[in-house]
């Protein structure tokens, strides 16, 4: 089992997410996203999207952060995928993903649904 965690360091929520899966004894893969080197193409956005039962983007797009990026509530789900691979602030955090499964860590017990 890989468990998979989208991290943001400087986040206190997936701070906590990362402390209660290492409390269960899971050891998550750490992708930490908001660095450069590890951002999240279109198309990995895409398949987490898939994973978490949706089809669009919204289901984890800070929506705080895009009011201050100005992307039009009307945007397409394609503009919303392309504005989240340029800017990583736009992707809801953490997420988990375990093989075909992922979940948004919100609340972060959320994150043990796909062990």
């Amino acid at each position: 089992m890989t468990y998979i965690l989208l991290h943001n360091p400087s986040c206190g929520t997936s701070k906590k997410g990362l402390a209660l899966l290492q409390e269960k004894g899971i050891e998550p893969s750490i992708r930490k996203y908001m660095n450069v080197s590890e951002r999240l193409s279109v198309d990995e956005l895409k398949d987490i999207a898939a994973m978490l039962g949706t089809d669009t983007p919204r289901a984890f797009l800070r929506k705080q952060n895009a009011e201050r990026a100005e992307i039009p509530e009307d945007a397409s789900d394609q503009d919303l995928y392309l504005a989240m691979a340029a800017d990583p602030g736009l992707i809801q955090r953490p997420i988990g993903i375990n093989n075909k499964s992922a979940t948004l860590g919100r609340p972060v017990e959320k994150l043990l649904e796909i062990i």
